[in-house]
């Protein structure tokens, strides 16, 4: 199968190598599909949700060089696909889970019940017992009432407590509905404690696609607050958990630009923050972090095929052009007021600057937000496309099967497959 170059259109924030024969040629960039994923897209004639497996192992091999030692959970929620999940259990992750759901899918990859936590901080007491049920023993917490229930619907549980920050820097900060300012911290502890529970760690999640070192420099700051109030009450935590946020680097923002997230910093802010919490502790101080989308965002991609290419007076009366796409926002795409895929169309890729037109990009649904950044910034898309011509829609691997509607306008989910790099070929 002949997969084709990636010849897209020039575009802001791009750079371009001109050929001989005077077409422009993308260079490299972040997200480009590996080998094995791009003839998977090109041998795809139904949409489909394709993971690259050989890239997501890459990629967490890649984030234990930079972080050796770290303890890897990977949030369940960004890729719910038993496949991806047992490809990351056999590298020696374990699991970030929300529910008691999603607990029983990470247990199903044979990984032991002390690899998964129940990192969300929002359960009702039935969830924390049927927690318990399956074997889970670690629990996140935010608030003394929350304690209160572990203790008794999970008696003897080891508990972290999240910490609040203020999601700066981040595509999606996370900052209200989770996490508890450092004095509540040492203070729900202190309650766990007394309740016969283990005060094991504490937590953090700077915003998910973070795109700051600063944000990360916080959070270890106010770790190093809370560890050290702790202490002045002999608790001393086995592990601090750095929760997700790690970014991807294949996303364009709403304007076309490419997102640059400063990842060598954000790994040295975190090495180098380590290395002070762990001088302010008496017992050895794990690291745990709960990648997602890092881990899998750039290994992933949907095909999808287009609807229609069409102009159309506006309401302020300017024209405009909408491509409307079998994929959008309730079928694979949430995330698409925040940010930009790149798009591929197969067979036009050697076409010149000229035949590429400003579109809005939408999906197929009656709903108006089912539109790249609300309908506000269009997309380079080729003039020539037609209905029923493939799109391919690049670092699509965070959240979009699980981001997902059950039928909404009667359009099912996306069916999902998986592939490897060839033998020998990694």
């Amino acid at each position: 199968m002949d997969v084709p170059h990636l010849d897209l259109p020039e575009g802001p924030g791009e750079r371009r190598d001109r050929s001989r024969s005077g077409r422009t040629r993308a260079t490299a960039f972040p997200g480009a599909p590996s080998e094995a994923l791009g003839a998977q897209l090109a041998a795809s004639r139904a949409d489909r949700v394709i993971y690259d497996l050989t890239g997501i192992e890459h990629q967490y091999d890649a984030l234990l060089a930079e972080l050796p030692g770290t303890d890897v959970r990977f949030a369940l929620k960004a890729c719910p696909v038993d496949d991806v999940l047992r490809c990351l259990a056999d590298r020696g992750a374990g699991f970030d889970a929300a529910s008691p759901a999603e607990i029983a899918q990470a247990l199903r990859t044979g990984v032991s019940a002390d690899r998964v936590h129940y990192g969300n901080t929002v359960k009702s007491d039935h969830d924390i017992a049927e927690a318990h049920r399956l074997g889970i023993r670690t629990f996140a917490t935010d608030s003394v009432e929350d304690v209160a229930a572990i203790a008794a619907h999970a008696p003897g549980a080891r508990v972290f407590c999240r910490l609040a920050t203020s999601g700066e820097g981040a595509l999606w900060g996370l900052s209200r509905k989770f996490g508890c300012a450092p004095a509540d911290a040492v203070r729900v502890l202190a309650t766990a404690r007394a309740a016969g529970l283990v005060p094991a760690g504490l937590s953090v999640h700077v915003g998910s696609q973070q795109m700051t070192g600063e944000a990360w420099q916080r959070a270890l700051d106010s770790l190093a607050e809370t560890l050290v109030a702790l202490d002045g009450l002999g608790i001393t935590p086995d592990h601090v958990n750095l929760g997700g946020g790690l970014p991807a680097r294949g996303y364009l923002d709403r304007h076309g630009d490419p997102l640059d997230p400063p990842l060598d910093k954000m790994f040295a802010v975190i090495r180098e923050g380590m290395e002070r919490l762990t001088a302010l502790t008496a017992a050895p101080l794990r690291l745990v972090m709960e990648p997602g989308r890092h881990l899998v965002a750039d290994h992933g991609a949907v095909r999808a095929h287009v609807y229609r290419l069409t102009e159309r007076v506006q309401p302020d009366g300017t024209r405009a052009r909408w491509l409307y796409l079998s994929a959008g926002k309730f079928n694979g795409l949430y995330e698409m007021d925040q940010l930009r895929h790149r798009l591929v169309f197969p067979g036009h890729e050697d076409e010149a600057g000229e035949a590429y037109v400003p579109a809005v990009v939408a999906g197929p649904t009656c709903d108006s937000d089912d539109a790249y950044g609300g309908g506000r910034h269009p997309a380079r898309v080729p003039r020539a496309v037609a209905s029923g011509d493939a799109v391919w829609i690049l670092s699509a691997g965070a959240y979009a099967t699980s981001y997902t509607t059950q039928g909404f306008n009667g359009i099912r989910p996306l069916p999902c497959v998986c592939t490897r790099a060839p033998e020998g070929h990694h």
